[in-house]
């Protein structure tokens, strides 16, 4: 599968909220196969990867979970930390060795209150970020689990 194209928080804030989201940030080193979250533990955290290779995979009951998407260099890793219930909807596990910014979620969305502009903006990078990777599930679970042809359309 191909590293996502998920909008990076370079491009996708402006530089004013994009300095004011990197105050919250503190370097992470991540080792290879470790889990950073399971699908429906408590999201208080995400991560903007550096460098390295990170996976999401998804629970199906009775099979191994399949990679729904592998992660890369600049993208976002978790967007459930930003909506209630504040629970994981997928898993994560580094591939490789990890290098990335932490950020505690709860004082990014105390800050996102805060300001409503700032808010906004992470609003709408994190729902880019979430709309591809709803896109990227359905394609990964249909090439998986659909029985051939059954993607076409008349």
């Amino acid at each position: 599968m191909n590293v996502s194209a998920t909008p990076s928080v370079l491009r996708a804030l402006p530089a004013l909220h994009r300095t004011r989201l990197m105050h919250f940030a503190h370097e992470v080193d991540i080792a290879q196969g470790t889990r950073l979250f399971e699908e429906g533990s408590r999201a208080d955290r995400f991560w903007i990867l550096r460098s390295g290779t990170l996976t999401l995979d998804m629970h199906v009951p009775g099979r191994r979970s399949p990679v729904i998407e592998t992660l890369g260099h600049d993208d976002l890793v978790g967007w459930s930390w930003l909506f209630e219930p504040h629970t994981w909807h997928l898993g994560a596990e580094a591939v490789t060795p990890v290098r990335a910014h932490e950020f505690d979620a709860v004082a990014v969305r105390l800050a996102c209150v805060d300001d409503p502009e700032f808010g906004q903006a992470v609003d709408h990078w994190v729902g880019r970020v979430l709309a591809h990777r709803l896109h990227a599930t359905r394609v990964r679970l249909l090439d998986l689990y659909a029985p051939y042809g059954s993607g076409d359309r008349p």
